[in-house]
């Protein structure tokens, strides 16, 4: 029997089921996708106590003890970015790396009453990088984290759009947010706010949609090209920005066109030359016009979105002694389970993953599928060999022992 299929693993998807609702919006997916998704902004009172996720003393252990670089702070102050210059040093003997934080000068900036933008918290503060994961999972689409500390009576940014959609969670302190309805909706990566600066500042002075104050444990979604600016009020602020990079049509149609692209090359007709001496290609256009439809409707764009969703993300954190403890001691009874947020399929005999891609033989396919659910395995049960094969590839990763295993 030749097994010929596709299997896709949301990791951790059962765990992720119901953050949406639970923490963020208190409504079901199906309800926010249909009624809020990319449509409105949404205001969540009281949505969570995100004490978990994010703290004072979390800044501060990010700032002053974990020899953090640029890029992952920036400093903004009345609406403009600071230098890097400003805060920034070397850190003496052993550690002369001259872009780590300054926390002196971080303080005296601060003080000063500068915003502190933790960015890429879902790859620096591991209860963020795992709420992130679970969202992005439930969404299906790439999020990133970013926190924002703003000293009393002062704001970090002026009035501006992003080019994903936002969820602001209010951790400590207090901010007021006004929002304006977008002047150019669902704005592309490469359509910035800055391109209709003028705009946006006349569209700032209307009444806005939203004028309100964010207490901890709101939540505020904004869909990407909705105006906004924020001020602290009369303690400082800390909230997390959680960026959803949404996937788009137009992504898609980039990746149909370039599908599209790729089977012209190997037509001989489309490759020809123009003829001798033409200065006027519209007689060669409805040639190309129809071939290129022909490859339009031919074209397979999935092999490039499913690429493009595996380098938007990372897998799970893997630890190389855990890794190397478990092939050294791997037996039958060993429990294994699949690396989470691998974007793992399979494709005929061909795993393909974020970490890169396996073939196997016939027999072993049954057992890779079974993999894909997510749930924790005995090496046994799925062939030794196979799961050695998997842990050395980073594929599969030691499972706690107290888990319940899945069925045989």
């Amino acid at each position: 029997m030749t097994t010929s299929r596709t299997e896709h693993q949301d990791p951790g998807a059962t765990a992720a089921a119901g953050v949406l609702e639970a923490r963020l919006t208190g409504l079901p997916r199906e309800e926010f996708a249909r009624e809020v998704w990319a449509r409105t902004a949404l205001l969540t009172r009281g949505a969570s106590d995100f004490s978990d996720l994010f703290s004072a003393d979390a800044v501060d252990e990010l700032v002053s003890r974990r020899g953090l670089r640029t890029p992952f702070l920036r400093v903004a102050k009345d609406g403009s970015t600071l230098p890097e210059s400003a805060f920034t040093s070397a850190a003496g003997v052993g550690a002369t790396v001259p872009d780590q934080l300054d926390d002196t000068a971080l303080w005296r900036e601060f003080a000063d009453g500068a915003t502190l933008v933790l960015q890429a918290l879902h790859r620096t503060w591991s209860p963020v990088a795992e709420f992130t994961a679970r969202l992005g999972t439930e969404l299906g689409h790439p999020v990133q984290a970013n926190a924002y500390v703003t000293p009393p009576q002062n704001r970090g940014f002026d009035d501006h759009y992003d080019v994903h959609d936002v969820f602001v969670l209010q951790i400590e302190g207090t901010k007021r947010w006004l929002v304006h309805r977008p002047i150019h909706p669902d704005p592309l990566r490469d359509q910035p706010w800055t391109d209709r600066r003028t705009a946006v500042a006349e569209a700032a002075k209307d009444t806005p949609y939203l004028d309100t104050v964010l207490a901890p444990g709101d939540v505020l979604y904004l869909p990407r090209g909705w105006l906004h600016a924020a001020r602290a009020q009369g303690e400082v602020s800390v909230h997390l920005t959680l960026g959803v990079h949404n996937w788009t049509r137009y992504a898609l149609a980039e990746q149909l066109a370039q599908s599209a692209l790729a089977a012209l090359r190997d037509d001989p007709g489309t490759r020809a030359s123009l003829p001798l001496g033409v200065d006027d290609p519209d007689g060669e256009l409805d040639m190309v016009r129809d071939r290129l439809a022909q490859a339009l409707a031919q074209a397979d764009p999935a092999p490039l979105f499913h690429r493009m969703r595996r380098r938007q993300a990372r897998p799970a954190p893997l630890g190389p002694l855990a890794q190397r403890a478990a092939v050294d001691g791997l037996g039958p009874r060993s429990p294994v389970r699949l690396r989470e947020a691998l974007e793992a399929r399979l494709e005929g005999r061909r795993l393909t993953t974020r970490v890169g891609w396996l073939d196997f033989p016939e027999q072993d396919l049954p057992a890779v599928a079974r993999l894909l659910d997510g749930a924790v395995h005995t090496a046994g049960d799925l062939g030794v060999a196979l799961v050695a094969r998997l842990l050395h590839a980073g594929v599969l990763v030691p499972a706690d022992r107290r888990t319940p295993t899945s069925p045989p």
